[in-house]
């Protein structure tokens, strides 16, 4: 991985941190807060490393950025001089004017791109190494289907803590939304039926983690 890759993640995992300790009273104690930490590495690092060892099986790389924001209205030539950092303006922005109950998590996009390999499997006049959009929105796809996965077994194996369970449902959530060049439009644009059947499944899980007392 890149440092700037690297610099992402570790970002992402702070940001994910703070929006937890911000909507979580157990996070005041040095213990809440370390352990609001391993939840957002572990949710983090599931959602990064599921894509890329993904895309290594289709022959292409996964880089991934903190979320930026360089358009600002429909209109020709609205464009910010230099990109927003939305990845964390937005989430701690949210999170702490709904103090909490608004638990904002979009932080991270990715960008595929084909290995050289990709193309040596490809033979005539056709060759070629660009990703398919198919191919990029089923990266995307794997992310949040992991996070998912880590979400119910956290609540099959951990019942009595329902933080991490509820934290990566909510990650999931917000990151199948399609706006900007999060996962949820990458998605959107590689498959409309993966992103309506993974948006319905999130949906329910959504529900089901705000209405469980």
């Amino acid at each position: 991985m890149k440092s700037s890759e690297i610099m992402a993640i570790i970002g992402a995992i702070i940001i994910l941190t703070a929006v937890i300790g911000i909507s979580f009273p157990f996070t005041t104690t040095v213990q809440g807060l370390l352990q609001a930490f391993m939840y957002s590495a572990i949710i983090i690092l599931v959602y990064v490393f599921s894509k890329k060892i993904f895309a290594f099986m289709v022959d292409s790389d996964v880089e991934h950025e903190l979320w930026k924001v360089s358009r600002y209205g429909p209109q020709s030539g609205a464009y910010l001089r230099n990109p927003a950092p939305a990845g964390i303006i937005v989430p701690l922005f949210f999170t702490v004017l709904s103090l909490g109950f608004f638990k904002i998590m979009p932080m991270l996009t990715y960008e595929t791109r084909a290995l050289s390999i990709r193309a040596s499997k490809r033979f005539g006049y056709y060759s070629y190494t660009e990703m398919s959009e198919w191919h990029n929105g089923l990266i995307g796809a794997v992310g949040i289907i992991s996070v998912l996965i880590v979400s119910l077994i956290s609540y099959i194996l951990l019942p009595a803590n329902d933080i991490l369970w509820r934290m990566a449902i909510y990650f999931a959530f917000w990151n199948m939304i399609p706006v900007s060049n999060l996962d949820g439009t990458q998605i959107f644009f590689g498959s409309r039926t993966l992103w309506s059947t993974l948006a319905i499944i999130t949906a329910i899980a959504t529900a089901y983690a705000l209405l469980l007392i």
